[in-house]
């Protein structure tokens, strides 16, 4: 599969590019397999990401996930961006071909670690996750619960989505 023309267009033109001063939240992620690292920054303003920016290093596809997720979270409530997951990603981008797919997964990895970031900041709690409702974390699906992230069914007590590892937290 080649890339996508929207692939390309933010490969070559990525938006939102460079670090917010003093951001309300920072994530970064790496990954050793393939040596692509991604940093993402959020100011928020009334549970909004009001701006965002990305710093990466890696191939093309990562800095097109870069840009896109970006996209994809600016304007957003803090809810709403939680909900973008590595398939939407993929998606919006017109697909990736099949090696290329972690990329997606870090691109929301860093901006959930950016939310959770301010979360945490916000709580004065260091780095400790902000604790979720199930209905904010969970997805429902055809009556079954999905991991937000990663898209993986669940079971409806599940802590951890078994796939990602990303915490699930139920009351």
């Amino acid at each position: 599969m080649q890339y996508s023309d929207i692939v390309m267009e933010h490969f070559r033109s990525p938006k939102n590019v460079g670090r917010i001063e003093n951001p309300d939240g920072i994530g970064e992620v790496g990954n050793p397999v393939c040596g692509d690292m991604m940093t993402i920054t959020i100011k928020v303003k009334d549970e909004r990401i009001e701006d965002i920016k990305f710093e990466t290093f890696g191939c093309g596809a990562a800095i097109a996930v870069s840009s896109m997720v970006t996209e994809m979270a600016k304007g957003k409530t803090l809810e709403e961006a939680l909900k973008i997951t590595n398939k939407s990603v993929a998606e919006q981008l017109g697909g990736l071909p099949k090696n290329k797919l972690h990329c997606s997964n870090l691109g929301a990895d860093a901006l959930h670690k950016a939310i959770m970031d301010y979360y945490a900041k916000k709580e004065g709690k260091g780095k400790e996750p902000k604790k979720f409702e199930k209905e904010e974390y969970i997805g429902e699906r055809e009556g079954k619960c999905h991991c937000p992230y990663c898209d993986t069914e669940l079971p409806e007590s599940a802590h951890y989505c078994k796939k990602c590892g990303k915490p699930i937290s139920i009351k």
